[in-house]
Protein backbone atom coordinates (compact mmCIF):
# COMPACT_ATOMS: atom_id res chain seq x y z
CA UNK A 1 0.00 0.00 0.00
CA UNK A 2 0.63 3.54 -0.55
CA UNK A 3 1.86 5.72 1.52
CA UNK A 4 2.16 9.69 2.35
CA UNK A 5 1.88 12.42 5.01
CA UNK A 6 -1.28 13.85 3.23
CA UNK A 7 -4.18 13.17 1.04
CA UNK A 8 -5.56 16.72 -0.75
CA UNK A 9 -9.07 15.64 -2.75
CA UNK A 10 -10.06 17.38 -5.12
CA UNK A 11 -7.62 19.67 -7.91
CA UNK A 12 -9.67 22.66 -8.15
CA UNK A 13 -8.25 25.74 -7.19
CA UNK A 14 -8.97 25.19 -3.37
CA UNK A 15 -7.08 21.69 -3.56
CA UNK A 16 -3.93 23.75 -4.98
CA UNK A 17 -3.95 26.36 -2.84
CA UNK A 18 -3.53 23.25 -0.08
CA UNK A 19 -0.81 21.95 -2.56
CA UNK A 20 1.09 25.20 -2.67
CA UNK A 21 0.95 25.48 1.43
CA UNK A 22 2.04 22.04 2.16
CA UNK A 23 4.93 22.22 -0.24
CA UNK A 24 5.62 24.97 1.44
CA UNK A 25 6.51 23.08 4.37
CA UNK A 26 7.87 20.74 2.48
CA UNK A 27 4.75 18.04 3.36
CA UNK A 28 5.14 15.20 1.42
CA UNK A 29 1.46 14.49 -0.38
CA UNK A 30 -0.72 13.93 -3.47
CA UNK A 31 -3.67 15.65 -4.66
CA UNK A 32 -6.39 12.81 -5.42
CA UNK A 33 -8.53 14.16 -8.91
CA UNK A 34 -11.82 12.31 -10.14
CA UNK A 35 -11.50 14.71 -13.64
CA UNK A 36 -8.83 16.81 -14.57
CA UNK A 37 -7.53 20.18 -13.26
CA UNK A 38 -10.25 22.70 -12.34
CA UNK A 39 -13.01 19.79 -13.61
CA UNK A 40 -15.84 21.58 -12.28
CA UNK A 41 -15.16 24.53 -14.20
CA UNK A 42 -14.56 22.79 -17.16
CA UNK A 43 -17.52 20.58 -16.94
CA UNK A 44 -20.46 21.57 -14.43
CA UNK A 45 -21.15 25.11 -15.73
CA UNK A 46 -23.15 26.28 -18.68
CA UNK A 47 -21.84 28.33 -21.88
CA UNK A 48 -22.43 31.79 -20.97
CA UNK A 49 -21.21 31.87 -17.24
CA UNK A 50 -18.40 34.30 -16.23
CA UNK A 51 -16.76 34.87 -12.61
CA UNK A 52 -19.20 37.09 -10.46
CA UNK A 53 -15.48 38.49 -9.23
CA UNK A 54 -13.49 41.04 -11.73
CA UNK A 55 -10.64 39.96 -13.10
CA UNK A 56 -8.01 41.61 -10.60
CA UNK A 57 -9.29 39.90 -7.71
CA UNK A 58 -8.73 36.58 -9.41
CA UNK A 59 -5.25 35.67 -7.73
CA UNK A 60 -3.83 32.51 -5.67
CA UNK A 61 -1.06 32.11 -3.70
CA UNK A 62 1.82 33.58 -5.56
CA UNK A 63 -0.17 33.89 -9.01
CA UNK A 64 -2.72 37.01 -9.97
CA UNK A 65 -4.00 37.55 -13.33
CA UNK A 66 -1.70 39.91 -15.44
CA UNK A 67 -4.42 40.53 -18.50
CA UNK A 68 -5.10 43.74 -20.07
CA UNK A 69 -8.86 43.77 -18.54
CA UNK A 70 -8.17 43.94 -15.02
CA UNK A 71 -12.26 45.23 -14.45
CA UNK A 72 -13.26 42.42 -16.81
CA UNK A 73 -14.44 38.59 -16.17
CA UNK A 74 -13.14 35.58 -16.67
CA UNK A 75 -14.76 33.50 -18.59
CA UNK A 76 -14.85 29.59 -17.52
CA UNK A 77 -11.77 28.93 -20.44
CA UNK A 78 -9.85 31.72 -18.51
CA UNK A 79 -11.11 30.31 -15.67
CA UNK A 80 -9.48 26.78 -16.44
CA UNK A 81 -6.16 28.62 -18.13
CA UNK A 82 -5.53 30.27 -14.43
CA UNK A 83 -5.97 27.46 -12.55
CA UNK A 84 -3.93 25.45 -15.28
CA UNK A 85 -1.17 27.64 -15.08
CA UNK A 86 -1.28 27.71 -11.19
CA UNK A 87 -1.05 23.78 -10.90
CA UNK A 88 1.93 23.65 -13.37
CA UNK A 89 3.71 27.00 -12.15
CA UNK A 90 3.44 24.94 -8.15
CA UNK A 91 4.41 21.35 -9.78
CA UNK A 92 1.45 19.72 -7.87
CA UNK A 93 1.44 16.47 -7.32
CA UNK A 94 -2.06 16.03 -9.29
CA UNK A 95 -3.00 12.31 -9.92
CA UNK A 96 -5.55 13.16 -12.25
CA UNK A 97 -8.81 10.18 -13.37
CA UNK A 98 -8.61 9.27 -9.96
CA UNK A 99 -11.80 9.07 -7.84
CA UNK A 100 -12.05 8.38 -4.05
CA UNK A 101 -14.41 5.94 -3.26
CA UNK A 102 -13.99 5.88 0.60
CA UNK A 103 -12.48 7.69 3.31
CA UNK A 104 -11.75 6.13 6.91
CA UNK A 105 -9.78 6.16 9.70
CA UNK A 106 -7.30 4.02 11.07
CA UNK A 107 -5.25 3.66 14.14
CA UNK A 108 -2.43 6.31 13.07
CA UNK A 109 -4.19 8.76 10.24
CA UNK A 110 -6.94 7.46 7.43
CA UNK A 111 -6.88 4.94 4.85
CA UNK A 112 -8.49 6.48 1.42
CA UNK A 113 -9.28 3.70 -1.12
CA UNK A 114 -9.70 5.12 -5.07
CA UNK A 115 -10.30 3.15 -8.16
CA UNK A 116 -6.41 2.92 -8.70
CA UNK A 117 -5.56 1.84 -5.53
CA UNK A 118 -5.50 2.51 -1.80
CA UNK A 119 -3.01 4.83 0.68
CA UNK A 120 -2.35 5.40 3.75
CA UNK A 121 -1.76 8.93 5.39
CA UNK A 122 -1.87 10.52 7.99
CA UNK A 123 -3.93 13.99 7.34
CA UNK A 124 -7.06 14.40 4.80
CA UNK A 125 -7.67 17.82 3.18
CA UNK A 126 -11.53 17.60 1.54
CA UNK A 127 -11.12 20.04 -1.00
CA UNK A 128 -14.10 19.10 -3.18
CA UNK A 129 -16.07 22.23 -2.45
CA UNK A 130 -19.58 22.53 -1.66
CA UNK A 131 -21.04 22.47 -5.03
CA UNK A 132 -20.69 18.82 -6.30
CA UNK A 133 -24.22 17.92 -6.43
CA UNK A 134 -27.60 20.37 -7.28
CA UNK A 135 -29.83 20.50 -4.60
CA UNK A 136 -33.30 20.10 -6.26
CA UNK A 137 -36.89 20.27 -3.71
CA UNK A 138 -38.40 17.34 -3.16
CA UNK A 139 -41.43 18.86 -4.89
CA UNK A 140 -39.70 18.17 -8.28
CA UNK A 141 -41.18 14.41 -8.16
CA UNK A 142 -44.98 15.92 -8.32
CA UNK A 143 -44.94 17.65 -11.95
CA UNK A 144 -46.10 16.22 -14.63
CA UNK A 145 -43.50 13.43 -16.89
CA UNK A 146 -43.52 15.81 -19.62
CA UNK A 147 -42.38 18.89 -18.21
CA UNK A 148 -38.36 19.24 -19.03
CA UNK A 149 -36.60 19.94 -15.77
CA UNK A 150 -33.09 20.36 -15.74
CA UNK A 151 -30.36 22.08 -13.34
CA UNK A 152 -27.43 24.12 -13.59
CA UNK A 153 -24.94 20.91 -14.36
CA UNK A 154 -27.13 19.99 -17.14
CA UNK A 155 -27.80 23.73 -18.45
CA UNK A 156 -25.82 25.05 -21.06
CA UNK A 157 -27.98 27.18 -23.03
CA UNK A 158 -31.45 28.35 -24.13
CA UNK A 159 -31.25 26.04 -27.56
CA UNK A 160 -31.40 22.58 -25.57
CA UNK A 161 -34.44 23.04 -23.96
CA UNK A 162 -37.69 22.22 -25.32
CA UNK A 163 -39.50 25.16 -27.14
CA UNK A 164 -42.29 27.42 -24.80
CA UNK A 165 -42.27 29.20 -21.58
CA UNK A 166 -39.20 28.28 -18.56
CA UNK A 167 -39.81 28.72 -14.76
CA UNK A 168 -36.48 29.07 -13.37
CA UNK A 169 -36.81 28.48 -9.72
CA UNK A 170 -34.74 30.61 -7.28
CA UNK A 171 -33.60 34.22 -7.41
CA UNK A 172 -29.26 34.25 -6.34
CA UNK A 173 -26.99 34.69 -9.22
CA UNK A 174 -27.74 31.52 -11.30
CA UNK A 175 -31.48 31.70 -10.87
CA UNK A 176 -31.20 35.34 -12.43
CA UNK A 177 -28.32 34.67 -15.13
CA UNK A 178 -30.20 31.94 -16.34
CA UNK A 179 -33.59 33.90 -16.35
CA UNK A 180 -32.13 36.63 -18.30
CA UNK A 181 -30.38 34.61 -20.71
CA UNK A 182 -33.56 32.46 -21.37
CA UNK A 183 -35.49 35.85 -22.02
CA UNK A 184 -33.27 37.16 -24.02
CA UNK A 185 -33.58 34.21 -26.44
CA UNK A 186 -37.26 34.88 -26.58
CA UNK A 187 -39.32 32.97 -24.54
CA UNK A 188 -41.36 33.57 -21.52
CA UNK A 189 -39.59 33.41 -18.17
CA UNK A 190 -41.15 33.49 -14.73
CA UNK A 191 -38.74 33.86 -11.70
CA UNK A 192 -39.68 32.00 -8.31
CA UNK A 193 -38.23 34.25 -6.21
CA UNK A 194 -36.87 33.21 -2.40
CA UNK A 195 -34.77 34.67 0.03
CA UNK A 196 -31.65 36.33 -1.90
CA UNK A 197 -29.13 38.90 -1.63
CA UNK A 198 -29.67 42.10 -3.78
CA UNK A 199 -26.08 44.14 -5.22
CA UNK A 200 -25.28 46.89 -7.50
CA UNK A 201 -22.80 45.71 -9.53
CA UNK A 202 -20.81 49.18 -9.28
CA UNK A 203 -21.33 51.65 -6.55
CA UNK A 204 -20.32 55.28 -6.39
CA UNK A 205 -17.71 54.32 -9.54
CA UNK A 206 -16.20 51.60 -7.84
CA UNK A 207 -17.10 47.44 -8.59
CA UNK A 208 -19.61 46.40 -5.22
CA UNK A 209 -16.74 43.68 -4.67
CA UNK A 210 -13.73 46.43 -4.80
CA UNK A 211 -15.62 47.94 -2.22
CA UNK A 212 -16.47 44.77 -0.11
CA UNK A 213 -12.88 44.29 -0.31
CA UNK A 214 -11.08 47.48 0.59
CA UNK A 215 -14.01 47.55 3.28
CA UNK A 216 -13.15 44.73 4.71
CA UNK A 217 -16.45 42.82 4.73
CA UNK A 218 -14.88 39.60 2.88
CA UNK A 219 -12.19 39.48 5.54
CA UNK A 220 -15.19 39.05 8.24
CA UNK A 221 -13.92 35.68 10.28
CA UNK A 222 -16.87 33.03 10.77
CA UNK A 223 -16.15 33.38 14.92
CA UNK A 224 -16.94 37.27 13.99
CA UNK A 225 -20.30 36.54 12.22
CA UNK A 226 -23.93 37.05 13.93
CA UNK A 227 -25.73 34.04 12.38
CA UNK A 228 -22.85 31.39 11.22
CA UNK A 229 -25.23 28.99 10.01
CA UNK A 230 -27.31 30.73 8.41
CA UNK A 231 -24.60 33.19 6.75
CA UNK A 232 -23.45 29.86 5.20
CA UNK A 233 -27.00 29.05 3.81
CA UNK A 234 -27.27 32.31 1.93
CA UNK A 235 -26.55 32.40 -1.93
CA UNK A 236 -24.70 34.22 -4.03
CA UNK A 237 -25.28 37.73 -4.39
CA UNK A 238 -27.82 39.18 -7.61
CA UNK A 239 -24.22 39.94 -9.99
CA UNK A 240 -23.18 39.14 -13.46
CA UNK A 241 -19.95 39.47 -14.98
CA UNK A 242 -21.14 40.82 -18.21
CA UNK A 243 -18.63 43.42 -19.81
CA UNK A 244 -20.64 46.20 -19.90
CA UNK A 245 -20.93 46.03 -16.16
CA UNK A 246 -24.28 46.81 -15.70
CA UNK A 247 -26.42 45.67 -12.36
CA UNK A 248 -29.20 42.40 -13.08
CA UNK A 249 -31.20 42.35 -10.03
CA UNK A 250 -34.80 41.70 -10.17
CA UNK A 251 -35.95 45.49 -11.65
CA UNK A 252 -33.69 44.64 -14.45
CA UNK A 253 -35.46 41.37 -14.95
CA UNK A 254 -38.69 42.92 -15.18
CA UNK A 255 -37.53 45.61 -17.39
CA UNK A 256 -37.04 42.75 -20.20
CA UNK A 257 -40.03 41.14 -19.58
CA UNK A 258 -39.26 38.22 -16.95
CA UNK A 259 -42.38 37.32 -14.78
CA UNK A 260 -42.06 37.45 -11.21
CA UNK A 261 -43.76 35.01 -8.70
CA UNK A 262 -42.88 33.78 -5.27
CA UNK A 263 -41.38 30.88 -3.77
CA UNK A 264 -41.94 27.61 -4.90
CA UNK A 265 -44.07 25.64 -2.51
CA UNK A 266 -45.75 22.64 -3.77
CA UNK A 267 -47.36 20.93 -6.57
CA UNK A 268 -50.65 19.95 -7.00
CA UNK A 269 -52.31 18.51 -9.74
CA UNK A 270 -50.01 19.77 -12.44
CA UNK A 271 -49.52 23.66 -10.78
CA UNK A 272 -47.36 24.92 -9.01
CA UNK A 273 -48.39 26.82 -6.07
CA UNK A 274 -45.99 29.85 -5.15
CA UNK A 275 -45.98 31.72 -1.65
CA UNK A 276 -47.71 34.64 -0.72
CA UNK A 277 -44.87 36.50 0.48
CA UNK A 278 -43.17 37.48 -2.00
CA UNK A 279 -43.26 41.24 -1.18
CA UNK A 280 -41.53 40.22 2.26
CA UNK A 281 -38.53 38.89 1.15
CA UNK A 282 -37.96 41.75 -1.68
CA UNK A 283 -37.88 44.05 1.06
CA UNK A 284 -35.97 42.72 3.47
CA UNK A 285 -33.29 42.33 0.06
CA UNK A 286 -33.74 46.15 -0.28
CA UNK A 287 -33.21 46.45 2.89
CA UNK A 288 -30.44 45.01 4.09
CA UNK A 289 -28.36 46.19 0.47
CA UNK A 290 -28.66 49.37 1.45
CA UNK A 291 -27.22 48.69 5.48
CA UNK A 292 -24.48 47.48 3.17
CA UNK A 293 -24.12 50.71 0.99
CA UNK A 294 -24.63 52.66 4.31
CA UNK A 295 -21.44 50.15 5.59
CA UNK A 296 -19.24 51.01 2.46
CA UNK A 297 -20.48 54.78 3.08
CA UNK A 298 -19.22 55.14 6.66
CA UNK A 299 -16.01 53.16 6.03
CA UNK A 300 -15.23 56.00 2.85
CA UNK A 301 -15.74 58.98 4.90
CA UNK A 302 -13.56 56.98 7.80
CA UNK A 303 -10.59 56.63 5.83
CA UNK A 304 -10.93 59.69 3.91
CA UNK A 305 -11.49 58.14 0.48
CA UNK A 306 -15.04 60.17 0.04
CA UNK A 307 -13.27 62.57 -2.53
CA UNK A 308 -11.15 59.69 -4.41
CA UNK A 309 -15.35 58.33 -5.22
CA UNK A 310 -18.61 59.11 -6.38
CA UNK A 311 -20.74 60.89 -4.55
CA UNK A 312 -23.31 58.22 -2.11
CA UNK A 313 -26.11 57.04 -4.22
CA UNK A 314 -29.34 54.61 -3.63
CA UNK A 315 -31.32 52.85 -5.48
CA UNK A 316 -34.86 52.72 -7.17
CA UNK A 317 -36.97 50.36 -4.61
CA UNK A 318 -37.58 46.57 -6.54
CA UNK A 319 -40.66 46.30 -7.88
CA UNK A 320 -43.29 44.04 -6.69
CA UNK A 321 -46.43 43.13 -9.16
CA UNK A 322 -49.36 44.16 -7.90
CA UNK A 323 -51.03 40.88 -7.91
CA UNK A 324 -48.59 38.26 -8.55
CA UNK A 325 -49.58 34.71 -9.99
CA UNK A 326 -49.92 32.27 -7.34
CA UNK A 327 -50.29 29.17 -9.18
CA UNK A 328 -48.41 27.76 -12.73
CA UNK A 329 -50.29 25.43 -14.62
CA UNK A 330 -47.37 23.31 -16.52
CA UNK A 331 -50.64 20.62 -17.56
CA UNK A 332 -51.23 23.69 -20.90
CA UNK A 333 -47.99 23.56 -22.46
CA UNK A 334 -47.45 27.27 -22.21
CA UNK A 335 -44.58 26.42 -19.82
CA UNK A 336 -42.44 23.20 -20.76
CA UNK A 337 -39.49 23.52 -18.41
CA UNK A 338 -38.44 23.82 -15.09
CA UNK A 339 -34.87 25.28 -14.28
CA UNK A 340 -34.15 24.17 -10.71
CA UNK A 341 -31.42 27.15 -9.85
CA UNK A 342 -32.37 25.87 -6.11
CA UNK A 343 -28.53 25.83 -5.09
CA UNK A 344 -25.87 22.72 -4.50
CA UNK A 345 -24.85 20.54 -1.96
CA UNK A 346 -21.60 18.46 -1.02
CA UNK A 347 -21.26 14.83 -1.65
CA UNK A 348 -19.60 13.15 1.00
CA UNK A 349 -20.74 9.23 -0.09
CA UNK A 350 -17.29 8.68 0.27
CA UNK A 351 -16.22 9.72 3.79
CA UNK A 352 -17.26 6.67 5.94
CA UNK A 353 -15.87 8.80 8.99
CA UNK A 354 -19.09 10.28 11.32
CA UNK A 355 -18.72 14.47 10.94
CA UNK A 356 -21.69 14.32 8.93
CA UNK A 357 -25.06 16.30 10.01
CA UNK A 358 -28.21 15.27 9.46
CA UNK A 359 -28.32 17.91 6.71
CA UNK A 360 -25.59 16.25 4.74
CA UNK A 361 -22.83 18.91 6.08
CA UNK A 362 -19.32 18.52 7.63
CA UNK A 363 -18.96 19.15 11.48
CA UNK A 364 -16.08 21.62 11.60
CA UNK A 365 -14.89 24.61 13.02
CA UNK A 366 -13.04 26.98 10.59
CA UNK A 367 -12.46 23.73 8.74
CA UNK A 368 -11.13 21.89 11.42
CA UNK A 369 -13.13 18.99 10.90
CA UNK A 370 -14.82 16.86 14.09
CA UNK A 371 -12.10 13.59 13.56
CA UNK A 372 -8.49 14.57 13.92
CA UNK A 373 -6.30 14.94 11.18
CA UNK A 374 -8.88 15.80 8.51
CA UNK A 375 -9.46 19.09 7.27
CA UNK A 376 -11.88 20.96 4.67
CA UNK A 377 -11.40 24.01 2.18
CA UNK A 378 -13.87 25.71 -0.30
CA UNK A 379 -16.90 25.77 1.81
CA UNK A 380 -19.36 29.28 2.20
CA UNK A 381 -17.99 30.83 5.12
CA UNK A 382 -15.17 28.26 6.33
CA UNK A 383 -13.00 30.68 8.12
CA UNK A 384 -13.95 34.37 6.01
CA UNK A 385 -16.81 35.68 4.31
CA UNK A 386 -14.89 35.00 1.07
CA UNK A 387 -14.16 31.18 1.81
CA UNK A 388 -15.67 29.91 -1.45
CA UNK A 389 -14.05 32.79 -3.67
CA UNK A 390 -10.90 32.12 -6.02
CA UNK A 391 -9.67 34.66 -3.99
CA UNK A 392 -10.51 33.95 -0.57
CA UNK A 393 -8.49 30.62 -0.82
CA UNK A 394 -5.72 31.82 0.23
CA UNK A 395 -5.71 32.58 3.87
CA UNK A 396 -8.08 29.62 4.62
CA UNK A 397 -5.23 27.44 2.57
CA UNK A 398 -2.56 29.14 5.19
CA UNK A 399 -4.48 29.04 8.31
CA UNK A 400 -5.52 24.92 7.36
CA UNK A 401 -2.10 23.70 6.69
CA UNK A 402 -0.73 25.64 9.74
CA UNK A 403 -3.06 23.47 11.99
CA UNK A 404 -2.14 20.22 9.95
CA UNK A 405 1.28 21.07 10.33
CA UNK A 406 0.97 21.90 14.01
CA UNK A 407 -1.36 18.46 14.51
CA UNK A 408 1.80 16.49 12.49
CA UNK A 409 4.02 18.16 14.85
CA UNK A 410 2.47 17.23 18.22
CA UNK A 411 2.93 13.68 17.02
CA UNK A 412 -1.07 12.64 17.16
CA UNK A 413 -3.07 10.49 15.83
CA UNK A 414 -6.13 10.43 14.19
CA UNK A 415 -7.74 8.63 16.73
CA UNK A 416 -8.20 10.49 20.07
Amino acid sequence: MERTTTVVIGAGHAGLAASHFLTERALDHVVLERGEVANSWRRERWDSLRLLTPNWQSRLPGHAYGGQDPDGYMTMGEVVEFIDHFAARTRAPVRTGTTVTSVRRTDDGYHVTTDRGEIACRTVVIASGACNLPAVPKLSAALPGDVTQVTPFDYRGPDQLPDGGVLVVGASATGVQLAAELRRSGRPVALSTGEHVRMPRTYRGRDVLWWMDAAGVWDQRYDEVPDLTRARRLGSPQLAGTPDRTSLDINALTDIGVELVGRSATVRDGEVLFSGGLRAVISLADLKMDRLLNTFDEWAAATGIDSDVKPPERFETTRVPTSPRLRLDLRGGEFRTVVWATGFRPDYSWLDVPVIDEKGHLNHDGGIVDSPGLYALALPVLRRRKSTFIHGIEDDARDVVAHLTHYLASGSTAVS
